[in-house]
Formats: C-alpha cells, sequence, structure tokens
C-alpha cells in the first residue's frame, strides 16, 4: 500500500496526519501492530522525528480489507 499516489505533500497533507497513537484508536490495533504494518508496506506511515504519523484514510482502508488474524485457512 505504499505507492506513489499515497505520499503527503504540502500544508494539506501535514493536516491529515494523524500520531500511531490516535490511529491505534481508532482501529482498535496496538502502536506497535500498527508499526509492524507500516515496517511490512501493509500501510502507509512515516517517521517524522521519533514520532509515526499516518492518515485516518490509510486506516480505514486497511480496515476495509478485513484482515484476520492467525493461520490462513485450509484449503
Amino acid at each position: 500500500m505504499s505507492d506513489e499516489s499515497n505520499e503527503l505533500t504540502g500544508e494539506k497533507a501535514a493536516s491529515q496526519l494523524i500520531s500511531l497513537a490516535e490511529a491505534a484508536k481508532i482501529s482498535g490495533l496496538s502502536q506497535g501492530h500498527l508499526r509492524l504494518l507500516a515496517n511490512q508496506d501493509k500501510i502507509w506511515a512515516t517517521k517524522i522525528g521519533r514520532n509515526w504519523v499516518t492518515t485516518e484514510e490509510t486506516i480505514h482502508a486497511y480496515l476495509a480489507t478485513n484482515p484476520r488474524p492467525g493461520p490462513k485457512p485450509r484449503e
């Protein structure tokens, strides 16, 4: 999910950024898990200083994919 269309630039983009702490509250996932998803390029996030940030749109898009924990079902 980290293609160039998701690159954020400009003043408007900065107002759309939320911390991973806020994203965790929205999604019900932990900050650590969101960082893991970012490192695996499953969600867009970037580090500004020592803080990770993403967008609410990114979180909602990930949740819309209906991620399921656990092993994949057998066929």
